[in-house]
């Protein structure tokens, strides 16, 4: 066990309080104390009458001074074969009392086993009214911020409790491969360092409060990177794109957030089920280091044998093919060991120990709001620091004493319906079924503050008058424009779980409403509100962009705080928009959606570009797209200078330090985000270099600092930042030669220095 796992069990230990309310408890009690030490593969038949309710204090895997580990095999050691197979799907696990699931029958559960319940939620939790709409999992990405990323963990678990959650399925991790994958705004774009580094911390934040605890679940492994045929297609890898873009990001989150559980994806990787795929034991639970469980996603099982063989402990949702009277065929013909079933039972339940699920049960009565004015706070810090400005020809923003009239254009700046969307169906996730926006989104977002009317409230504080236009006569827009000193008009773009768009334009006619308004007042400003990156045919006739992502329930007020400049833009783009959608990396049919074969069921996916995603393509390839990964522009300027890299002491012992001055050269305060871009040496074969490190820096107007990145040993050795996947040795390795470092505002870097590392 971990120092931070001991350390956890012993604070589990010290504020334990005797199980009550969601603990179930019935007459079956097993003097179990004398096998706390025996292994998970121990089972002994329990009793069965039913008297009064059982003391669980005197039960030995409610014994908080023992470890989670112990209690766990007392658990096991004290259930019959078919209990123990409850631990192996979802409902059963979770609901010890009941016994039948969708005509499935178990036995009850052994005595003192808490009601688990999962709840969906990578932007925020999933649970009906009464919970805080985050912004998307894109917006916290662009805002580079480690710390952002754990304070909404931190929210989401204590929202999750109240509402009687106790494991949330997120966050996601993803590597960005193409802007056309339909859940693009549940991840953190196509980076793998900044997935595995925010991820890794919402997860500490999800399971960071002892008196309420909650569980994250990383998703979805692996290489899960479309909607189209998401369930029936292969993603096919090689070894070393395999290891460095795709599970890299979960190495990384695993390292930093211990997630007590993964999801296996729906996909198949080189043929192979993702959910029966070696990779499970040999990668995830090997050289990723997961030690908690491998859950599936829902229906995405296709085995018994082969999936609980390859690693998975939990199918997902109802029993089909972990039911007791498969995994009894199963071990009847040898193609299963009661130990592979032990083993994952072992595992499953060493997690909800070890994450104080037993410990402190879920609220008898779930609270009716649990969102807090801290968290509405937050989800408008992260609206804040997430959104991106992409232009500012001539200083149009911030909005200032010079605009006395502004016209506000677009359906979703308001919560009024119209022909379009209107903003709150817009704050969060859309749900798309079969290529068809739905107007339905993943939260209620009921308490959606409307662009519309913060910008009103703000306008009329300077003086300025707001007229509106829902944007559903283009022409009827462009006189509305045409009167204004400045016209704002909203376009947005849906995508999201259940289908991939058909192109990176902007819904229901977006476009040709921005070009019929551009230059048809004194300035023209573009709100965006998509999920992932999109074209901009009119870029050249509008004098700012705005990309505020999914902006959540606070849109209002952070989007209105933005324009008129209360808080100065520091978002960074953390995937890169193409010029086209066929200057993406995945580009010919055979690399997106991939190719079906007639009379064939599985979609073959080639990730023929190898390394090449996301920036890696683009410099590799010496094409420039229309935005770079890590570009964002501020209301004020900055200069990155003295560069010098530092490994005093050799990389085995004092790390990496990148040091650089940052200087804000312009006329008001803001925020940089200068980032560390490390090129490998020519032993390596790398496409180009790769993100390392960032600093977000906040300075006044005219101010300096010197900035040192400091990368320790730990980060580089965990995060692979000097190394490649070395196919001969299958083993990570670090090259000889001469590195370099870039540093800069975005993936263009301005900045280099050479230097060298010892190898260890």
């Amino acid at each position: 066990m971990s120092e931070q796992r001991t350390a956890r069990t012993a604070r589990t230990a010290r504020t334990a309080r005797t199980a009550s309310g969601n603990l179930r408890t019935s007459a079956t009690l097993v003097a179990a104390a004398a096998l706390l030490t025996m292994g998970p593969t121990t089972v002994v038949a329990a009793s069965a009458d039913s008297g009064s309710a059982a003391d669980c204090s005197t039960v030995p895997w409610m014994d908080t001074h023992k470890s989670a580990d112990q209690r766990a095999r007392a658990l096991l050691a004290a259930s019959t074969r078919h209990q123990e197979y409850r631990w192996l799907v979802e409902q059963p696990a979770n609901s010890p009392a009941q016994t039948t699931f969708s005509g499935v029958t178990y036995p009850v559960q052994v005595d003192c086993t808490p009601t688990v319940v999962y709840t969906d939620g990578p932007e925020g939790v999933r649970a009906g009214e009464g919970v805080t709409t985050f912004p998307a999992q894109i917006s916290l990405a662009a805002g580079f911020n480690e710390d952002t990323a754990y304070a909404k963990g931190a929210a989401e678990g204590s929202e999750a409790f109240d509402k009687g959650k106790n494991v949330i399925l997120g966050p996601g991790v993803s590597a960005g491969r193409t802007p056309l994958a339909g859940r693009t705004p549940e991840y953190f774009g196509e980076d793998p360092v900044l997935n595995g580094v925010l991820a890794g911390a919402q997860t500490r934040g999800i399971q960071g409060d002892e008196d309420k605890p909650v569980l994250a679940d990383l998703k979805h492994y692996v290489a899960n990177e479309q909607e189209t045929d998401r369930q029936t297609s292969s993603s096919n890898v090689d070894e070393r794109t395999l290891k460095e873009i795709y599970e890299l990001p979960y190495g990384i989150a695993l390292k930093a957030g211990k997630a007590e559980s993964v999801m296996c994806s729906y996909n198949q990787v080189n043929g192979v089920y993702a959910c029966e795929n070696p990779l499970l034991r040999n990668s995830l639970k090997g050289e990723l280091g997961l030690d908690g469980y491998v859950m599936s996603d829902f229906g995405s099982v296709h085995s018994t044998a082969a999936s609980l063989k390859a690693g998975l402990d939990q199918e997902l949702n109802r029993p089909i093919y972990f039911t007791p009277d498969k995994l009894d065929a199963a071990l009847a013909a040898g193609e299963i060991t009661r130990k592979d079933v032990d083993d994952a039972a072992f595992r499953v339940v060493r997690s909800y120990i070890r994450g104080g699920l037993f410990d402190h049960p879920l609220p008898s009565q779930p609270v009716t709001d649990a969102s807090t004015p801290a968290h509405k706070a937050l989800a408008r810090q992260i609206a804040e620091e997430g959104s991106v400005l992409l232009k500012n020809s001539g200083g149009t923003l911030p909005l200032g004493n010079r605009h006395k009239r502004i016209a506000v254009i677009g359906s979703v700046a308001s919560n009024t319906p119209a022909t379009g969307l209107n903003a709150k169906q817009l704050c969060s996730l859309p749900l798309n079924f079969g290529g068809t926006a739905s107007g339905r989104n993943t939260m209620s977002c009921e308490d959606m503050v409307a662009p519309l009317d913060s910008i009103r409230e703000r306008a009329a504080a300077a003086g300025a008058e707001v007229v509106y236009d829902d944007g559903s006569d283009p022409a009827r827009a462009a006189q509305v424009a045409a009167g204004a000193d400045a016209t704002i008009v909203f376009g947005y773009k849906q995508v999201g779980e259940f289908s991939d768009p058909k192109d990176l334009s902007l819904d229901a006619g977006g476009d040709a409403l921005i070009d019929a308004v551009a230059g048809k007042g004194r300035s023209t400003v573009v709100v965006l509100e998509t999920g992932t990156a999109t074209t901009m045919p009119w870029l050249s006739k509008v004098d700012s962009v705005l990309e505020t992502w999914y902006p959540g329930e606070q849109a209002g007020p952070a989007v209105s705080g933005l324009l008129f400049g209360d808080v100065d833009p520091s978002g960074k783009l953390p995937l890169t928009f193409p010029k086209s959608e066929s200057q993406q990396p995945a580009h010919t049919p055979e690399q997106y959606p991939g190719v079906k074969a007639a009379g064939q069921s599985i979609r073959q996916v080639d990730y023929s570009e190898g390394m090449k995603v996301g920036y890696r393509y683009y410099q590799a390839e010496n094409q420039k797209p229309l935005f770079s990964f890590g570009y964002g522009l501020s209301y004020t300027s900055f200069e990155l200078s003295g560069l010098k890299v530092s490994t005093s002491g050799g990389a085995g012992k004092d790390g990496l330090r990148v040091q650089f001055k940052v200087t804000n050269t312009g006329k008001r305060a803001g925020t940089e985000v200068p980032q560390v871009y490390l090129e490998l040496p020519a032993e390596a074969d790398e496409p180009s270099a790769r993100l390392a490190g960032w600093e977000r820096v906040t300075l006044k107007a005219g101010q300096s600092r010197t900035v040192t990145v400091h990368l320790t040993a730990d980060q580089l050795d965990e995060r692979h930042l000097a190394q490649y996947w070395d196919t001969s040795r299958h083993a990570w390795r670090t090259p000889s030669g001469t590195f370099t470092a870039h540093v800069g505002t975005s993936s263009d870097t301005a900045l280099r220095a050479r230097f060298t590392l010892d190898k260890h």
